[in-house]
């Protein structure tokens, strides 16, 4: 178990997505290190499901529904974390995703593919994919740190956002993802020099590869055992094994604690078991 950081009693943090996987493990163990914690969610039920186990363990959190690529609906998240625990000290945007139609069947094209209806092709992806993926990605992270910075820079702040591999060498099959989580990079550091003398620091974790509801199908077939695709992974990755929600709140903790990394802004933290260390040889 972690340590406790007694300088984060106390402190409001709003984690964006945090009914999902990843985000609810940040949320639980935040609330353990005696923080307030809001989870904004866009499906409210996920949400209250892990504001209820907080609270369960003696921990302050509420759940708050929130669509993050609607800027009304984040200025009532807001609205609601101040009139419950005043200002956000912590901002994590958490909140993100793919699409299957920003995503392609087969790792390299291939002529033959053109003729099989079953085959999602580089010409078979669509606006509406890119789009959703971009928006969910990138806009869903603008508006929340607009919104939740506006009081911060009357004081100081933290905002994390969540980036991926796919962000430094994008990943086959996925292009969509890959160029908003690229563009989630070059927005962090942008953002931790726009806002260095407002006292905000702006910072990224990026996770190697771990399993979650949205990507269980890239990783796992339908039996359980492991895909092709995680097979490379795992060959890849020095530490032989995918990540768990667990390996990530190390990281998170020491970025959210001032004065454990009061002076480090505008970088993208890899959490990924030696995979970006590793060339292949």
């Amino acid at each position: 178990m972690l340590p406790i950081f007694e300088r984060l009693e106390g402190k409001t943090a709003v984690i964006t997505g945090g009914g999902g996987v990843l985000g609810s493990y940040m949320a639980k163990e935040l609330a353990r290190q005696g923080m307030k914690v809001a989870i904004l969610n866009r499906t409210f039920e996920k949400g209250q499901k892990i504001a209820n186990e907080i609270i369960s363990q003696g921990g302050q959190a509420i759940a708050i529904q929130c669509n993050v690529v609607n800027v009304e609906s984040v200025k009532r998240a807001e609205e609601e974390v101040l009139h419950m625990y005043g200002n956000c000290d912590v901002l994590i945007n958490a909140a993100g995703g793919n699409h299957p139609e920003g995503m392609t069947t087969n790792e390299i094209f291939n002529m033959k593919d053109l003729k099989d209806e079953e085959i999602e092709t580089f010409f078979d992806l669509t606006l509406h994919g890119f789009e959703f993926v971009f928006n969910l990605n990138i806009i869903g992270t603008l508006l929340p740190t607009q919104v939740f910075s506006r009081r911060m820079v009357e004081g100081k702040g933290n905002i994390i956002n969540i980036s991926s591999m796919s962000a430094y060498s994008p990943m086959t099959k996925v292009p969509a993802y890959s160029a908003a989580k690229a563009g989630i990079e070059n927005l962090t550091k942008w953002l931790a020099v726009h806002m260095a003398e407002a006292g905000i620091r702006v910072n990224a974790i990026a996770p190697g590869f771990f399993l979650t509801s949205q990507n269980h199908s890239l990783l796992k077939n339908s039996d359980g055992t492991n895909t092709e695709r995680t097979e490379k992974i795992l060959a890849h990755t020095p530490m032989r094994r995918l990540g768990k929600p667990e390996d990530l709140l190390g990281t998170l903790l020491w970025l959210v604690d001032d004065e454990a990394s009061g002076f480090v802004t505008g970088i993208s933290i890899p959490v990924d078991g030696g995979f970006m260390a590793y060339s292949g040889v």
